[in-house]
């Protein structure tokens, strides 16, 4: 499953193979970010190329959810998410470095004319318990 954030993408989780070697393969689960396409700041930005595949469900962010984990309203959470994507974009159309932080999944940021997103380790770990290791280091 993934979760599209209107104006900023979409964030989800892959599983691949991982070769230990000529005769051992581990399957991992990854997560991904696919940056969301802007007219404003698509024509000299660098993104990696990140493919989501065709069988993993995209879902719209869920503000009622989001709403009861933060005991906000729900207008107050749309009214965040947005203001936040909308500050993101204005440092991305004005070519300004930024970095935005996800709590528990990682760093969101622009570094020269590149973004890119950063899981942290602990992200990874909570996808792969079993392989932890293998899994921060694939990623």
């Amino acid at each position: 499953q993934g979760v599209l954030i209107t104006g900023l993408g979409t964030f989800c989780t892959v599983q691949e193979p991982l070769r230990l070697g000529a005769e051992k393969v581990l399957m991992v689960r990854r997560p991904l970010f696919k940056l969301a396409r802007n007219p404003a700041w698509q024509a000299w930005l660098k993104r990696p190329k990140v493919t989501v595949p065709e069988n993993i469900q995209i879902e719209p962010l869920d503000f009622q959810h989001l709403s009861r984990a933060t005991s906000l309203p729900r207008p107050v959470v749309e009214d965040c998410v947005d203001e936040t994507i909308l500050l993101f974009s204005s440092h991305l159309k004005h070519q300004e470095n930024v970095s935005f932080v996800f709590k528990d999944v990682g760093v969101l940021g622009r570094e020269g004319n590149v973004v890119r997103m950063k899981f942290l380790g602990s992200c990874i770990q909570q996808l792969e318990s079993t392989a932890s290791l293998i899994a921060a280091l694939r990623s």
